[in-house]
Parts: C-alpha cells; structure tokens; sequence
C-alpha cells in the first residue's frame, strides 16, 4: 500500500531539475558565444585576404 501523508522527494527533484537545466543551458549559451566569436574571426580574416589580395 502506498503511504499517506507528504510526498518524498518532489521537493529536491525540482532543485537538482532546474540546476541541471540551468547548466545545460549555459553550455549551450557558452558554445553559442564561441561558435560567434570564431564566425567573427573567419570572417575578418577573409575580409583582410580579400583586401590584400585586391591591393596587389
């Protein structure tokens, strides 16, 4: 028979839910910041060649 009264662990399955959320969300928002910072320099060095490669 199931017990009555409070339930158990809903309590701390919520907080180690939400942390856990909170972690994979700022992997994913790091991994996104880096994924933009590389575009950016690609991007640049592209620009340079292309500039360079149109001065000689």
């Amino acid at each position: 028979m199931p017990k009555t009264g409070r339930e158990k662990n809903t309590a701390n399955k919520a907080k180690h839910s939400k942390l856990i959320a909170q972690k994979k969300n700022k992997a994913k928002s790091k991994d996104a910041d880096r994924k933009a910072k590389l575009k950016a320099i690609v991007e640049f060095g592209k620009s340079k060649k292309a500039n360079s490669n149109s001065k000689s």
